[in-house]
């Protein structure tokens, strides 16, 4: 992919509805009776995995060929054997959440391409046998992943997450929706909340609040319930999609960018404390709640002299996706930035620790890998490689194009496919908001 040089400008666009809030609005809508409307539903590769695969199952899904069109999902009480693997795709997501949602209700196979082959799946299965679901793992440990129905369903369980994975915490609260018995899931550390703001939303008897046993933990605990409503669920925009975009025009000399209508839930959105931190100018207007989701105008200006941070440990669940994008901060940053506490990242789309820190690397600033994070020293002298390549890591590309507006250059991205996975549209976006155009519907 050729990535045009990023210009300053005063643009406001829109980005791709939220995918983690998309999954989670596909699979619980599937366990509706009524039908649900869904508006501003992720079209990237990931969604498309789960939607696919739901189908499969036995789901009922319209989805129209323009993304501006909402989409519909009639839900399946009895799900059915597919008879064939599900095809995952390179999505962490569409795995964990439907290893929750088919637990004990199928006999199926989820699978998907290489990379979701080296990711772990059995944080996800571990806790789910303990709960009845009989599941097999390669190796014991990866995909593909064989399910089993089980007749006497599953029972509740109190569980602590070894690790903050929302992933893992959704999986467990959408089996125990269906479980004889209260399931409690305590987290070490906060994470994104999304399926616990849905799940009220559809009138689940769910709980949230802390519980200290050892240290402080996050509790959610959910009790067998029948889902009703709503009758249309909107998607907000996606956050790590905007963060992107945000960063990028922050990396500018002079103007400025507005993202409209974007998701600000607040275990989302701790990626704007760090980069504030860091001296960049963010606003948010506009705000207002949308289905259960707080919402906002994001408002950056660049310009700005940026100084370095450290990202702690407690903060990673909250901003692990955008660590890429702090880091491309980091490399114009006055001084050393540091982040810690995120090993996780080895175990992403790529080894998000070591293609980040090449990646910083081939434009010139100083990194350092570590084992659970990175160091990164800025540079008032990047420098725009021939080619950098994504590794087939969608955060990894939108990284580069960060760091190609900082040069002011072009920058050919090798394996730039992948970025498609979470924000479709992405190139037809950047040329909105940073070339001659002004604004752009959503992809």
């Amino acid at each position: 992919m050729r990535l045009p040089r990023a210009r300053p400008g005063a643009a406001a666009v829109q980005v791709p509805g939220d995918k983690s809030i998309s999954h989670r609005a596909l699979i619980l809508s599937a366990m509706l009776p009524e039908p649900t409307s869904i508006a501003g539903l992720n079209r990237g590769a990931d969604v498309r995995a789960t939607v696919a695969a739901l189908r499969s199952l036995g789901a009922t899904i319209h989805l129209p060929a323009t993304a501006n069109k909402a989409a519909t999902v009639r839900g399946v009480a009895q799900l059915r054997d597919p008879g064939r693997a599900l095809d995952c795709g390179n999505s962490g997501s569409t795995m964990r959440l439907l290893m929750g949602f088919a637990a004990g209700r199928v006999n199926a196979v989820l699978d998907g391409d290489a990379s979701l082959r080296r990711r772990p799946m059995a944080r996800v299965a571990i806790p789910l046998r303990l709960m009845g679901a009989e599941i097999e793992l390669r190796a014991g440990e990866y995909a593909p992943v064989t399910m089993h129905r089980s007749p006497d369903g599953l029972e509740g369980v109190d569980y602590r997450l070894p690790v903050a994975s929302a992933q893992l915490k959704s999986a467990l609260l959408v089996a125990g929706l269906r479980a004889h018995g209260i399931t409690r899931v305590s987290s070490p550390e906060p994470t994104r909340d999304h399926t616990e703001r849905m799940l009220r939303l559809m009138h689940a008897s769910v709980a949230i609040g802390p519980r200290a046993r050892g240290r402080t933990s996050v509790v959610c605990t959910v009790r067998p319930s029948r889902l009703r409503g709503p009758k249309r669920i909107n998607v907000p925009g996606d956050f790590s999609s905007a963060f992107y975009l945000l960063a990028a025009a922050a990396a500018l000399p002079a103007g400025s960018l507005r993202l409209v209508g974007v998701g600000i839930n607040p275990t989302r959105t701790a990626a704007l404390a760090v980069a504030r931190d860091m001296g960049v100018d963010i606003r948010i207007h506009n705000r207002r709640a949308q289905s259960g989701e707080p919402v906002g105008d994001l408002v950056v200006r660049g310009g700005a002299v940026l100084r370095a941070v450290d990202v702690r440990r407690s903060l990673v669940p909250l901003l692990i996706d955008e660590i890429p994008a702090i880091c491309a901060l980091a490399a114009i940053a006055r001084g050393t930035s540091r982040i810690e506490g995120a090993a996780e990242l080895r175990r992403k789309e790529s080894d998000r620790i070591a293609t980040t820190v090449e990646l910083v690397r081939s434009f010139g600033a100083q990194a350092r890998p570590r084992a659970d994070g990175m160091t990164v020293t800025g540079t008032a002298s990047l420098r725009s490689p021939a080619t950098a390549d994504t590794h087939g890591d969608h955060r990894i590309g939108l990284a580069a194009a960060i760091l190609a507006a900082a040069v002011g250059a072009p920058l050919e991205i090798a394996n730039a496919e992948c970025i498609a996975t979470s924000f479709p549209g992405f190139l037809r976006t950047w040329r909105a908001a940073f070339g001659s155009s002004r604004g752009s519907p959503r992809p």
